[in-house]
């Protein structure tokens, strides 16, 4: 197993403390870093986009799985470390930017990328977004997120977030892997998980459709513990009959809430909406 220093020690070599306001938990356990590679299940002479590298711990595992890494990183303070640290691995490639203004397609081809991240628990929906909307989809993702989230994104009807749906249009989420806080340098307050997506060929949803789509899952998800017939009344600016009798034409319950919809029963209403 590769043996990485631990991120103490490093942060002490180049006179560095974690940024706080960068939601900077540094992974410190390498048998925990191995796993989360594994669960990447990058295939030999991939290409991995690893989104904040940080100190590298997981980096040099990615780096042992891959044919090419290029590693986005936001700190710029960390820029320097990574460079440094990395000089001898031409098949590291470190990007100082901002992930959510960095675009894959400039350097991978659509589906021919994996990616891997342990992602500040700020930012989790707002990176996944921007990697599954983008031009160029991976082909796989395993993420590193707050634990709650992972679950979050795993569930099935019944206990569908606008989260889940947004992501399970895209691609079958799984979570192989739990990481408990004590992994982390220095410790957050929370335990992690890996969420691991594994994308369609194509969204379950057309792509020319996927706006339609999402204005009416918002609106279905608009107003928690309301029933589909009121949230969507209220979002959509319909009269409750009007709303009913759609609901109805799509075969739903009026009465149902929107974490208990299928993507196959969204898809039926809005079908039926935007005809």
């Amino acid at each position: 197993m590769i043996q990485t220093t631990h991120p103490q020690k490093l942060l002490q070599k180049y006179h560095l403390r974690p940024h706080k306001g960068l939601g900077q938990n540094f992974l410190s356990d390498d048998e925990v870093l191995a796993g989360i590679a594994d669960a990447a299940e990058i295939p030999e002479h991939a290409d991995v986009l690893e989104v904040g590298p940080g100190l590298g711990s997981l980096t040099r595992h990615l780096a042992e799985r891959a044919e090419h890494v290029v590693a986005v990183e936001l700190d710029k303070d960390l820029i320097p470390v990574l460079r440094k640290e990395f000089a001898d691995r031409p098949d590291v490639e470190i990007v100082e930017g901002d992930i959510l203004e960095f675009s894959p397609d400039e350097y991978f081809k659509n589906g021919d990328y994996y990616v891997a991240a342990n992602i500040p628990y700020y930012i989790t929906s707002a990176v996944i977004r921007h990697l599954l909307e983008g031009k160029a989809r991976p082909k796989q993702m395993a993420l590193t997120v707050q634990k709650e989230v992972a679950e979050r994104i795993c569930a099935a009807p019944g206990k569908l977030s606008l989260l889940a749906l947004s992501v399970q249009v895209y691609g079958e989420a799984d979570m192989p892997m739990i990481i408990p806080a004590a992994a982390f340098y220095p410790e957050p307050n929370v335990d992690s998980a890996v969420v691991r997506i594994r994308l369609y060929e194509e969204p379950l949803i057309p792509q020319e459709k996927l706006d339609d789509f999402f204005t009416l899952a918002k609106a279905g998800f608009g107003q928690k513990r309301k029933t589909l017939r009121n949230s969507l009344s209220s979002n959509l600016h319909l009269s409750g009959p009007e709303t009913e009798a759609l609901l109805r034409k799509a075969g739903i319950d009026p009465m149902r809430r929107a974490e208990t919809l299928t993507i196959e029963e969204w898809k039926r209403l809005m079908n039926e909406y935007y005809k």
